[in-house]
């Protein structure tokens, strides 16, 4: 799956007001009910937290993956926030998050979901792509930003 094909300013949030984990995974999954792909906010938001709790999505580099399978979306769905102040999400490396991609599927797409996480950690490897994504100023520019890179 390409992962640039979930992409559009749609469901990027630049910037997300939030300022703490729970606030920024309700935040995006509240834009993405706006968008009309999330059913159940409330179920996606106690999803995606459980599985916050269990160990954290913070996964280094200042980029956060917060992500849960529920029947509260149809499809799998990202959206994407930028804080306008980096989020302590207790990552490994203990470096403040500043870029958020919140990952939703339906719980039978283990594979798609799996593939996209995959995604997301190669996409954000390059270091010039993820400097990148933390100059944009818009949800545009974060778009473009990660839908150029292959």
């Amino acid at each position: 799956m390409q992962i640039e094909t979930l992409i559009s300013p749609d469901i990027i949030r630049v910037p997300l007001l939030a300022q703490d984990r729970l606030g920024a995974i309700r935040e995006l999954i509240e834009l993405l009910s706006a968008q009309g792909l999330v059913s159940d906010v409330e179920s996606a938001i106690e999803i995606t937290w459980a599985r916050e709790q269990e160990r954290t999505t913070g996964i280094g580099e200042g980029l956060a993956v917060p992500h849960g399978r529920c029947t509260c979306v149809d499809a799998l769905t990202l959206a994407i926030g930028k804080p306008s102040t980096p989020i302590d999400f207790l990552s490994f490396d203990q470096k403040p998050v500043r870029l958020i991609v919140l990952v939703l599927s339906p719980p039978e797409n283990t594979a798609s979901h799996i593939q996209v996480l995959g995604g997301i950690s190669r996409l954000m490897c390059d270091r010039m792509t993820r400097e990148a994504a933390y100059q944009a100023d818009t949800s545009e520019e974060l778009a473009a930003v990660l839908q150029g890179v292959s």
